[in-house]
């Protein structure tokens, strides 16, 4: 009776640890999912502002660009300027010295 009796209370004793390694088990999957999810929400989150770097970045190259076009057409309509002055004081010149 004994011996049935320590064998009864071993096997809820194992019964008990297996219940309580499996909820261990449990916590620990629920956890490790939860931070699955997490490096997923980071990687999202990375992914989206690199995205966003890159749009800036093409956004102020393009913003230098016509600014650099800009000032070169100014600078071409200096030139011009400058040319057609000359053009005209050497036609003063040509027109007042026959």
């Amino acid at each position: 009776m004994k011996n049935t009796l320590f064998a009864l209370f071993a096997a809820l004793a194992l019964v008990g640890c297996s219940e309580e390694k499996q909820a261990i088990d449990n916590s620990a999957e629920t956890t490790k999912e939860a931070l699955e999810q997490q490096q997923e929400a980071v990687n999202e989150a990375a992914g989206a502002a690199k995205d966003q770097a890159e749009y800036n970045a093409d956004i102020e190259k393009a913003r230098v660009e016509a600014q650099r076009e800009a000032s070169e057409a100014q600078l071409k309509a200096d030139k011009a300027k400058v040319d057609a002055q000359a053009d005209y004081e050497k036609s003063k010149v040509d027109a007042t010295n026959p």
